[in-house]
């Protein structure tokens, strides 16, 4: 593995990705190559991360903060799903499936992510593959759980309708 000197920036952002529970079973190394391919972001309230059909080239950790995400209805209003605080993270499958935002996100207080660019994800991946495998494996499982999670609504909501 690699032991270069890392930023006070790189520092920050593994400190962070250490206490997140997704990346427990990641070394000190791993976590400092990831947070070289990492960056942050900071949103005012009302500030949008991004927006339904926005192409998705990024996914992240909220550091700080408070994220709504919003999904269009047929009526044409944005309907609230869910909110993400301190560790959440949201637009896994813009690295996997690269296709447009399927929600809408919007910063209900000012609030700091760490993210993860497509490009970020494939330096990453190249230079450092298994570490881009633990981060692959790792999405993987976020996906995993929200869909269950989902599926799991979905049963609910037809149950309630019968």
């Amino acid at each position: 593995m690699e032991h270069s000197k890392i930023s006070e920036s790189e520092e920050e952002t593994r400190s962070f990705l250490i206490n997140l529970p997704i990346f427990s079973n990641f070394n000190v190394d791993e976590l400092s190559i990831l947070a070289k391919h990492m960056s942050y972001i900071h949103l005012q309230r009302g500030e949008h991360l991004f927006v339904e059909g926005d192409q998705g080239t990024f996914m992240g950790f909220v550091v700080n903060g408070i994220l709504e995400v919003l999904k269009r209805a047929d009526t044409g209003e944005n309907i609230a799903l869910v909110r993400l605080t301190k560790g959440s993270s949201i637009g896994e499958m813009a690295l996997i499936d690269k296709s447009p935002r399927s929600a809408t996100v919007i910063a209900k207080q000012a609030t700091t992510m760490v993210t993860l660019t497509d490009k970020g994800f494939e330096i990453l991946a190249e230079r450092y593959p298994p570490v881009g495998i633990k981060v692959i494996q790792k999405i993987a499982r976020l996906l995993s759980l929200n869909m269950r999670r989902t599926s799991s609504k979905l049963a609910d909501l037809i149950q309630a309708s019968i």
